[in-house]
């Protein structure tokens, strides 16, 4: 199995978290921290749609997977591409620890960090229509327009 893992729409989160159970419970961990982000419905959205650039994604989860290393610990995610409608998951992250307090606070670190640094790029759903949803959008580091 993946530790990063990559979905079409919505993210079947019982399958995953269910997975990454039965993969990790007998690994010897004694924490297994799971966070299940869920669009919501608000501003009139019928949802939200994501584009990922994979190559920087990899990158930025493969640093993670070495500072969880370095604690004994793995992280793991699940991310949709494309449309996910309200009510249903596109983020999925969880962190296996043999010590729980190791796992709290990373999960809440990696969470927090994804939401500024990951190449994701979320745009709401209106009238089936996707418009860029710039309000609640991060910049990455170094990125930007070429004039």
């Amino acid at each position: 199995m993946q530790n990063l893992q990559l979905f079409e729409g919505s993210l079947p989160v019982e399958s995953i978290t269910n997975s990454w159970y039965d993969e990790f419970r007998n690994s010897n961990y004694g924490a297994i921290i799971t966070f299940v982000g869920v669009v919501r419905d608000e501003d009139n959205i019928e949802g939200l749609s994501f584009d990922i650039y994979e190559p920087i994604l990899k990158s930025w989860f493969d640093s993670w997977q070495k500072k969880a290393s370095e604690k004994n610990a793995i992280v793991l995610m699940a991310h949709s591409k494309g449309d996910v409608l309200n009510h249903t998951s596109s983020y999925i992250a969880a962190v296996c620890s043999p010590k729980r307090r190791v796992a709290l606070e990373m999960i809440d670190e990696f969470v927090e960090d994804f939401k500024a640094n990951a190449p994701i790029w979320k745009y709401d759903i209106k009238d089936g229509k996707r418009v860029y949803a710039e309000d609640r959008s991060t910049p990455i580091d170094g990125a930007g327009l070429l004039n």
